[in-house]
């Protein structure tokens, strides 16, 4: 059965850092296109990063490039997402979602498979 668990969630300080982690068991994140996610009470789930299956290439949204990113170890099954100068307004359930098409997929309705997700709260 396919499963992601993201680790690595936590409180942190504005501008601190964190990595956080999505590891896959019962299938082989290399061959799926992986998203990371977040979402706050009240409001839709985001794409915040993803990376392609076909060649690993990547995308971020505006409010995160620079300071967020996405890689992946296929040794350990496990895709991270570095996340740099953290503010507030990061502060948000993150979740990691796989999709078996080639490029890279924006559309959150389109993911298969689903974590359920790590707290990340930023203080001020």
């Amino acid at each position: 059965q396919a499963q992601l668990a993201e680790s690595g969630g936590g409180l942190v300080q504005s501008g601190g850092s964190l990595r956080l982690s999505c590891r896959g068991s019962g299938f082989t994140l290399e061959y799926n296109t992986i998203g990371w996610f977040r979402q706050t009470p009240g409001k839709e789930r985001e794409v915040v990063a993803c990376i392609s299956s076909s060649d690993s290439s990547t995308y971020y949204a505006d409010s995160v490039k620079g300071r967020f990113t996405i890689s992946r170890d296929n040794a350990k099954n496990t895709v991270y997402l570095q996340m740099n100068s953290l503010k507030p307004e990061d502060t948000a359930v993150y979740y990691c979602a796989a999709d078996e098409s080639l490029g890279l997929v924006t559309i959150t309705s389109s993911y298969d498979y689903w974590g359920q997700g790590t707290q990340v709260t930023v203080s001020s």
